[in-house]
């Protein structure tokens, strides 16, 4: 037990989390949580071009991006990944470029890979979810967006008490009920050209909130000329 940090350890608590979620994922991310999943759909396609999706799950939202966009797909659970690449093979979804096994806190793409990076209930699982979003903005081109749907702790009152009280259990199933919006504001003012663009409550019950940063700067040349013969093809 000694060999492992605590982070190794509550990534690993995470993976087998996920790995029970696999049966019910459509479930509960297909009817749940449907309109936050087609808000963060329609902001990321504001931008397009090649957008990475953390936390893609069994890829129950690749089908309803845009043909003219390419889509790649990272999940830490291997079991949720395999249903979703029987769904890109299933449904001959051809934009989709890749599907890979990977930590959100460490993506193995090279600085600026993408245009637009979308986390859907993601934020609040991972251990270090300001590495994570620092991680998100280094993959991420100038003048691209994050585009996140993630839970925002309440500040004080009966919903504070009862967080508080469901925080262990939530853990087991690998989500963090305490995430303030405090972070996300502290995270886009000390970040290096990250800025808030939205915050916009989402059902179920206005727990949840579409977050937009945006990170500063142009895309180069050769990044406007491959975004525009991608929307062409």
């Amino acid at each position: 037990m000694t060999s492992f940090s605590y982070a190794e350890l509550d990534k690993q608590t995470i993976a087998k989390a996920y790995a029970r979620w696999a049966p019910v994922y459509d479930l509960v991310f297909g009817a749940v949580f449907e309109r936050g999943r087609q808000a963060a759909i329609a902001a990321a396609e504001l931008i397009g071009g090649r957008i990475l999706e953390v936390g893609v799950g069994t890829g129950i939202s690749l089908p309803d991006y845009s043909r003219v966009n390419r889509i790649c797909g990272v999940d830490i659970s291997e079991p949720m990944l395999r249903k979703a690449q029987q769904r890109v093979a299933g449904l001959e979804l051809t934009h989709v470029e890749g599907l890979w096994v990977m930590d959100a806190e460490h993506l193995s793409f090279p600085d600026a890979s993408f245009d637009v990076i979308v986390a859907q209930y993601v934020i609040t699982t991972v251990p270090n979810p300001e590495a994570t979003l620092d991680e998100f903005a280094r993959v991420l081109r100038p003048g691209g967006e994050i585009v996140l749907v993630s839970r925002i702790g309440a500040e004080a009152g009966l919903r504070r008490a009862l967080e508080r009280w469901f925080a262990p259990t939530a853990r087991k199933l690998g989500w963090r009920t305490e995430f303030s919006w405090e972070r996300y504001e502290h995270w886009a003012k000390h970040s290096h050209g990250m800025r808030l663009v939205e915050r916009r409550a989402m059902p179920p019950f206005g727990h949840f909130s579409l977050i937009r940063f945006a990170k500063a700067g142009r895309m180069t040349a050769a990044q406007v000329s491959e975004q525009a013969a991608h929307a062409a093809a």
